[in-house]
Order: C-alpha cells, then structure tokens, then sequence
C-alpha cells in the first residue's frame, strides 16, 4: 500500500472515529411520548427551551421534565433563530398563546413570525 493510501485511510478511520461520539449522544438524548398532552404549563417551572426545527419546541421544567410542544403550523425562521418570546398574563403558558421569533438584526433582536402553541406532550428519556 502506497503512503498516499495509508494516509487516506488514516484520515477516513479519524472522519469515522469523530463521528461515533455523536451518534451515540444523539441516542441517549432521544426522548418519547409519555401520558397525555396537556393544553399549560407553569411558567416559573420552565428552565429552558430547546427548539429543535420550525414547528417543534422542548421545554426543559424543574426536576428535568420535558414537555415537547409541535405547533400545529411551520413558523418561519424558528429552526434557524431558536429563540423566541410570549407574553401571557397569567403564571401558565398554553396551547392557545402565541409565541414570536426573535431575529438577529445587527445591533439588536427584531420581531419575525408570530405562530399559535400546540399541546404539550410530555416526554420520557430513553438511554443513558
């Protein structure tokens, strides 16, 4: 075998050994439905968010519970931005509030798309 060949393979074997890490972090981070979907969440259990494509959000609440909200409609830019904000006069965030996404514009975030919350499916981890 040629130093060319060793080299190429060398390399595929490091393209190969680089990638394994990831899929198996993409397993353990698989989460699936568990129990009904609800219409509110509590805002002050929310610790973070996870927006995952155009229509798909987790939230993140205390104690690690995930509840993935699908949007009945593709929004605009939220895939690409994940992030957004809602207003709500009340302490719980529901399947009928609205929420915007915030666009990176130079010295600061604009206002994009405004689309309407689904239900919120609790989730379950699988793996380690």
């Amino acid at each position: 075998m040629s130093i060319v060949a060793h080299a190429r393979l060398a390399l595929g074997l490091a393209i190969a050994c680089t990638a394994l890490p990831a899929i198996a972090r993409d397993k353990a981070d698989l989460h699936v439905p568990k129990g009904e979907a609800i219409d509110c969440v509590q805002i002050r259990s929310i610790q973070s968010t996870n927006v995952r494509d155009d229509r798909t959000i987790d939230f993140i609440m205390n104690g690690n519970k995930v509840y993935r909200n699908t949007l009945p409609n593709s929004c605009p830019s939220l895939g690409f931005e994940k992030r957004f904000l809602y207003r709500t006069s009340l302490s719980q965030l529901c399947s009928v509030d609205i929420i915007t996404v915030l666009w990176n514009a130079g010295p600061g975030l604009q206002p994009g798309a405004s689309c309407g919350l689904g239900k919120f499916q609790p989730m379950e981890k699988v793996g380690k």
